[in-house]
């Protein structure tokens, strides 16, 4: 692709940086640069309503395709800003309330967010996985129905796949879902885990058995299933190491689903085509957050000292190096859709590069990497500093998401076509 910027995504990244500069200020502007994998714990109301604001904006969703052609998906005549579905006030919305941008534009308006350290967002996961998976496997009503309330900041999702020993062997899941003769959809029980962002989840779409006596990646089903049920679900949060919880555990005990993407058993297929969909821009969005954290070890060592030494000095190139590697490899395959090694490759290169940094950034630090406050009382919980976050939440960064074992057999079995393991 050539990402060469034109004359339209100049003006495009003039618009949007006016935009953020107007409206990021306030409370809002208290909670910049707060949340985020790690520190999801951090301004979450603010943040809920700062999705909201973006909403109003029409900066969620870009280049979302048009609606389907009626109900709360078509746009409005005048593209006044407002109606069923908001353009940016010159008529060139979206079909779902969101703006239309080109792949550039895209990548423009996540560097301008991120250089104007906005709070992390808390709608991600409805609009770079489920809007997307809606857009390719769902039904013209689903996408009126949900798309939407997404674009509008209005609903929050998370995502139910993982299960106590079906984590990176998702095909091993067992939670069931049967048909619920009395509403329609289905009744789902079981438990997920590793679920971010939860408890403020409106919905969750949810990878369930529905098809009694069925193995592996058949009988599966790709539910959706709202999140204020009472007694039908619960969520435990899951203390990390790091002291935060921004993790938890989710029970479904006969939860009512109300949709199923993709026809029913169709599942695995919905899955795997979601997990693709984990890259492109928001991989880029990713980065640009790992560009700032490198410079804040950067600056750290240079405070300290420790830029003198040249084998640390060394692995602060090499991080700047390989970041800038990371980049362009997400560029290139911004539009590879379908290609079922790009996804692995992206997260081999950032799961590593992350945990890496978190070392190095203790290891800058040196004794003082290990200490808490000094004014610390026994038996009363602290706060890790930023350094102390980093190198203990990245300790994960290798298994969460697909563990680097499993991006290696996809990459080894779907792209280069050597055999699958024996046994």
């Amino acid at each position: 692709m050539d990402f060469t910027l034109g004359p339209d995504d100049t003006a495009f990244r003039a618009e949007a940086r006016a935009w953020l500069d107007e409206h990021l200020v306030d409370a809002y502007a208290a909670a910049a640069g707060t949340g985020g994998p790690g520190s999801e714990h951090e301004s979450i109301d603010v943040r809920r309503a700062w999705e909201r604001e973006l909403g109003r904006g029409g900066w969620i969703g870009l280049g979302w395709p048009d609606g389907d052609g009626d109900g709360d998906g078509e746009g409005d005549e005048d593209g006044d800003g407002r109606g069923d579905g908001r353009g940016d006030g010159r008529g060139d919305g979206g079909g779902y309330g969101n703006r239309r941008a080109s792949l550039t534009q895209q990548v423009v308006w996540a560097e301008e967010y991120a250089r104007a350290a906005a709070p992390a967002r808390v709608g991600h996961i409805g609009e770079n996985l489920l809007a997307p998976t809606l857009i390719a496997h769902g039904t013209p009503e689903q996408r009126r129905r949900f798309l939407p309330a997404v674009a509008r900041g209005e609903e929050l999702w998370c995502q139910g796949y993982s299960e106590p020993g079906a984590g990176s062997d998702l095909a091993g899941i067992r939670t069931s879902a049967v048909p619920d003769p009395a509403r329609g959809g289905h009744r789902v029980t079981g438990q997920k885990i590793w679920t971010s962002l939860a408890r403020e989840a409106d919905w969750c779409f949810v990878l369930a058995r529905t098809e009694p006596g069925s193995r592996r990646h058949h009988g599966l089903s790709f539910l959706l299933v709202p999140m204020d049920q009472p007694g039908r679900i619960e969520v435990r949060p899951i203390r990390q190491m790091s002291g935060t919880s921004e993790f938890n555990e989710v029970f479904f005990d006969g939860a009512h689903a109300e949709e199923c993407v993709g026809g029913e058993g169709n599942g695995w297929t919905v899955a795997m085509g979601l997990l693709a969909l984990e890259r492109g821009v928001s991989t880029l969005v990713q980065q640009i957050g790992f560009a700032a954290e490198l410079e804040r070890v950067v600056r750290g060592a240079v405070t300290t000292g420790a830029v003198t030494d040249p084998v640390l000095r060394d692995s602060l190139v090499r991080q700047w190096a390989e970041l800038k590697v990371m980049r362009w490899n997400a560029l290139c395959t911004l539009g590879a859709v379908g290609d079922p090694g790009a996804p692995s490759v992206a997260k081999l290169l950032w799961g590593g590069w992350h945990q890496r940094l978190g070392e190095l950034a203790v290891r800058i630090r040196g004794a003082a990497g290990a200490v808490g406050p000094y004014d610390w009382t026994p038996d009363v919980p602290y706060e890790l500093d930023e350094t102390q976050r980093l190198f203990l939440f990245t300790r994960s960064d290798t298994i969460y998401g697909g563990s680097d074992e499993i991006q290696r057999n996809i990459i080894a079995e779907r792209v280069l076509g050597l055999p699958r393991e024996s046994g």
